[in-house]
């Protein structure tokens, strides 16, 4: 039990910040050094997923499972787009 209320703690804020970047889940919004990021829904749900599991190793499979549901084409290059569009939103390419 004391092992989920130290998980739970964790996520207890919906804010989450790497260097620049902050995403609000509640909110559903992100900036970078407070100006404002303009993402899609499923931008936003990417990020978020990357931002919880910052330090993590994420494959494009668990990244496909977590934001699509059993009939995505595994083959389609859509992950890949959404975070091509991700890094240029936040200036990083």
């Amino acid at each position: 039990v004391r092992a989920l209320i130290r998980r739970a703690a964790g996520h207890a804020s919906s804010e989450l910040t790497c260097g620049p970047l902050r995403l609000d889940t509640k909110a559903s919004k992100a900036d970078v050094d407070g100006v404002p990021l303009k993402l899609t829904s499923h931008e936003f749900r990417l990020l978020a997923y990357l931002m919880h599991h910052m330090g993590e190793v994420v494959s494009r499979t668990e990244l496909v499972e977590h934001l699509y549901d059993q009939d995505f084409d595994r083959d389609s290059n859509t992950i890949e787009v959404f975070v091509g569009r991700l890094r240029k939103k936040m200036g990083i390419d």
